[in-house]
């Protein structure tokens, strides 16, 4: 899903509030990481997450491979924090602004 510059300015205002909802650290990226968001996309549309110091990999390669592992869409990696945005199938709760 591509998003507009205004979509995505729309959502890292919903998100600047929230708070990570995941902690990734020097394990980085395991399957179980990942079902564990995919699994809160079940819950919510916009995940927040937060990569430790102690991980090894760049923020934007993990942040890039999450989204593509979970099927959602890379909003912003901004230092250490990544969010990621997938809608509701049927009835998305998040509206976003026209393209």
């Amino acid at each position: 899903m591509q998003l507009t510059s205004k979509q995505r300015a729309y959502l890292k205002s919903l998100a600047a509030n929230e708070p990570a909802l995941f902690q990734i650290g020097k394990s980085n990226l395991t399957p179980v990481l990942c079902e564990a968001v995919s699994e809160a996309f079940n819950n919510r549309e916009l995940v927040k997450l937060s990569i430790l110091k102690s991980a090894s990999e760049d923020p934007m390669t993990m942040a890039e491979a999450i989204a593509d592992r979970t099927r959602s869409t890379l909003v912003q990696v901004i230092g250490r924090k990544v969010v990621l945005y997938k809608p509701f199938k049927d009835n998305p709760k998040i509206i976003l602004p026209k393209a």
